[in-house]
This record gives C-alpha cells, sequence and structure tokens, in this order.
C-alpha cells in the first residue's frame, strides 16, 4: 500500500489504483499503473460523506466494508492476488492511516470470507 505520489519502486509488483478518481496533479502517462480498480473503491456517496474527516474513519470503515462485502471487483482483486506475488494497492489521500486503501488492505486479509486469508500485507 503506497500514495500514488510516492515514486514507483521495484518491489512495487502488480499496481493497482483503487480510488473512484483519478488523483489530481497526476498524469496518468507517469503514474506507473497497471490496473485502475475504480469499482472496488467506494461509492461516490459513502466517500462524499467521509470527506477524508478523521472523526468519521469509524463509520466510514464500517460502512464501505458493508459495500465490499457484495462488490465482485473484490474477487478481481482476489485473483489479481493469486496471479502476482506482489501487488502494492494505491491511494491518493494524504491521510495514509484513514483512508479506503488501508480499510480494503485490512478487508483482504482479514475475516470472513475464508479465501482472503491468502492475501499478505
Amino acid at each position: 500500500m503506497k500514495r500514488i505520489y510516492d515514486p514507483p519502486a521495484d518491489d512495487d509488483g502488480f499496481r493497482v489504483l483503487v480510488d473512484r478518481l483519478w488523483p489530481r496533479g497526476m498524469p496518468k502517462e507517469g503514474a506507473a499503473v497497471d490496473l485502475w480498480l475504480k469499482d472496488v473503491a467506494p461509492s461516490t456517496e459513502l466517500r462524499k460523506e467521509f470527506n477524508h474527516r478523521p472523526e468519521r474513519f469509524a463509520e466510514f470503515s464500517e460502512r464501505y466494508r458493508a459495500e465490499l462485502d457484495s462488490n465482485p471487483a473484490v474477487e478481481t482483486l482476489l485473483a489479481l492476488a493469486a496471479g502476482h506475488p506482489r501487488i502494492t494497492l494505491l491511494y491518493a489521500a494524504r491521510d495514509t492511516d484513514a483512508n479506503n486503501a488501508r480499510v480494503l488492505l485490512d478487508y483482504l486479509v482479514g475475516g470472513p470470507p475464508a479465501d482472503r486469508a491468502r492475501v499478505v500485507p
């Protein structure tokens, strides 16, 4: 997991942008993104309600996890994880702890369904 504004590294592996909107000021040509999986991002409504306010992160996390439970893009991401030795989730948020990529990573690593356990942070 890393900010898209950080320079790519050789050990990033397959780089997946997990934001619904393309990051401001980041040219697509220089982003080193292998896949933009915007369908795995929080819904527009949820993203706007959260608005990157730390005091709303707990509620945002809970609601985003509920969205992920029925989101077919999660299966796409799990299939990618099975086919690549390393995947880096890219996000644009300034907050490195309270953002959708953190919730997504935690979701993929822990809890049901059982196949999430094959993803290693």
